[in-house]
This record gives C-alpha cells, structure tokens and sequence, in this order.
C-alpha cells in the first residue's frame, strides 16, 4: 500500500526535500565575527605590550619630560626642521630638569630623549587609531557579538583615561623654579597600573572569545571555585606589586641600595623614614619604597607558592599546566628582581624584569579563566 500524503506536504515534493537538522545555529545567532575580533584584539595587545615597553625605556632613560606640551592632535608630528627643533629645545631648558641636571646637553643630546617621548606617544595614538578603526569596521557591518559592544567601548574609554593620565603624570615634573626633576612617583604609578589593567582586559576578552558561548556556559558549572578564589587573590597582589614597582622606577629607588638581601648593610634601611610629613616617605624615599618592594615580593612568592600547591590539585591537565606556568614565571620574576638590584638597574635589564611582569600578569589571568571555564579532558587526553 502507498504512503498516504501529510497534510500541507506540496504535490511533487519528494520525502528527501524534509529539513533536517542543522547544529550550531543557536550558537552561530548573534554570534558575530569572533574569530576577526579574536584577531583584532590580538593585534592590540602586542600594541599595548610594546607600549608598556617603550614606556619603560623611556622611563629609564629620563625622556619622559623632553616634550612639555600636550598637543594629541598636532604633537603627531615631529619637529620638521631646524627651527622646530631649537624651539623645542628652547621649551625643555625652561623646566627644572634641564636646569638642575641637564645643562650639559646640546641639541643633539635633546634630540635623543625626544624621540623616546615622541615615540611612546605616537605609539599612544597607533594604538587608539586601530581600536578606533576595528571598532567603526565591526560595529558598520554589524558583526559584534552580542553583548561585547559595551566591553570593546570600555577599552576605548580606558584607552583615552591613559592618554590623558600620561599628561597629568607628565605635567607633574614639567615645572619651573621647584627644584622637580622627575614626574611624580604615584602618578607613574597610576600610569602603570591602568597599562596593565587595559592589558588584563584585552587578554580576558581574548581567552573569552577563544571559545564559543554555549561551551563557556556549560564550562562554568564545573568552576573550581577554591581556585578561582586564590587565582584572583593572587592577581590582585600581583597588581600591588606591579604598582610599587611603578613607585620605584618613578624615584629611580632600584638605584639606592644594591645589596642583597641587606640593605645598607641592615635589614631595614637607616634613611627610610627621613622626609616630612611621614606620608611621603611612602612615595617619595628611595629607601622604604624599595624596602616594601622587595617585602612585597617576597610575601608575593610565598602566597604564589600556596596557589600553586592548590592548582595542582585540579582535575583538568590544563588548568594544572596553567598553575605550573605561573609558578615557573613568578619564581623567575624574583630572581631577575634580585638579579635587578644587585646590578643597580641597568636599562636592559629593568627592562626584562618589567617585560616579565606582563608575563607574569597574563599568565595568572590564564590560570584563573581557566580555574573558572576548565576545559574538560577525555580518558584519552583529548579535549
């Protein structure tokens, strides 16, 4: 006997033409262009990476004060010819530091220490031109995912807080007649602090958009809530260290003592509290400054060390692995503190000491998104 036709089924339509089902749909809607924006970000934070690197070295060459206007616009480009440059030059020798501690210098000299400035600045506006481009490109064609319009948008609101942070932490050693030869130190600080917030967020968005949402999901209910807690301790004493660290290199305080572990030959250094009022000692002496540093780190590593302990103890491979990359760093990261002191903080390796903070810093983000989003491992290993 035949098959009898169902109801509403068009005459001549054969039974192969039934729709079938088709996975990923749900996850595909409002999906938007992940893996583009994945690239995006990627690309900004090898930008943000750098910056924080050029900053350094800008810092540790004292270039930091060689342009003392604040133009966004117009600065972006470089004094053009002979003229422009004495001018230039004319503006620094009016502030104190070349008063006090660079009248030696010629223009050949003041050129130098202003293409480290120039250089990290335009950086600055590299870095805001591709955020700004990437965001105008998805958002035109409608490809951001939902839910991620506000968290791109904070890293543009972040990114302009900075620029205009750079300015209030320059315009503190742009002085005249106040004896000011260095930016303040808590503003550098505060400077520091946000580069590695932006980074944190970047690197946060870029491990999110690594997987797709229904997976991040089904992964939260299996959060290792204990590691979860300790990771995001751990992240939050990292970043207090990061931010003494900021404190140190705006006082050059990793040049004042360079013994170890003494300092000055005693344990805690005779001219640490010398300044008045008290509350600048905190900021504004080499000595305790550098002292609370290396405490710091000290209690850092030993805190470090109980995080570690407890990741090992989690039931997925790479959430383990993650821990162990953490450790690994941190220890590193200590020595090469040491290694910084001993050697009284030569540029290159200042340099590597604060490279391996960033480090350091992402990959204790690692650890605690995937202490949060473990992935799941067959018997076999495969993921």
């Amino acid at each position: 006997m035949s098959n009898k036709r169902k109801l509403f089924e068009e005459v001549g339509s054969p039974e192969s033409a039934k729709p079938t089902a088709q996975p990923g749909l749900i996850d595909r809607k409002n999906s938007g262009a992940r893996r583009a924006i994945r690239v995006w970000l990627q690309i900004l934070f090898a930008l943000v990476f750098i910056m924080i690197a050029v900053g350094g070295l800008t810092r540790l060459t004292d270039s930091g004060l060689s342009i003392t206007e604040w133009r966004p616009i117009t600065g972006a480009l470089p004094p053009m010819n002979a003229a422009e440059w004495q001018s230039e030059f004319e503006k620094y020798q009016q502030i104190d530091e070349f008063r006090v501690q660079n009248q030696w210098m010629e223009l050949a000299d003041f050129k130098i220490i202003y293409w480290w400035e120039w250089g990290h600045r335009q950086l600055g506006r590299v870095i805001g031109v591709v955020w700004a481009l990437g965001f105008g490109y998805f958002a035109l064609r409608r490809q951001i995912p939902a839910g991620w319009n506000s968290k791109i948008l904070l890293l543009g609101v972040l990114g302009g807080a900075q620029g205009a942070i750079g300015w209030w932490m320059v315009a503190s050693g742009v002085t005249q007649g106040e004896g000011v030869t260095d930016v303040a130190s808590y503003r550098l600080a505060t400077h520091l602090g946000l580069a590695f917030v932006i980074l944190g967020f970047i690197s946060w968005y870029i491990m999110e958009l690594g997987r797709k949402a229904p997976d991040l999901l089904q992964a939260r209910r299996a959060r290792e809530a204990k590691q979860w807690g300790l990771s995001t301790g751990l992240l939050h004493f990292t970043f207090l260290q990061i931010l003494l660290g900021g404190l140190v290199a705006g006082i050059d305080a990793g040049r004042s003592y360079t013994d170890w572990p003494m300092m000055g030959g005693a344990w805690f250094p005779a001219s640490a509290l010398n300044l008045e009022p008290m509350w600048r000692n905190f900021f504004e002496s080499p000595g305790l400054v550098q002292f609370m540093h290396r405490v710091t780190g000290y209690l850092l590593l030993v805190f470090t060390i109980v995080v570690w302990l407890r990741g090992r103890n989690s039931a997925h491979p790479r959430t383990r692995f993650a821990f162990n990359a953490v450790m690994s760093a941190m220890s590193l990261q200590i020595l090469l503190g040491i290694i910084t002191v001993l050697y009284a903080a030569p540029a290159h390796i200042a340099i590597v000491h604060q490279s391996l903070a960033v480090i350091v810093w992402v990959l204790i983000l690692r650890a605690r998104f995937l202490s949060g989003y473990p992935i799941a491992t067959s018997v076999r290993g495969v993921s």
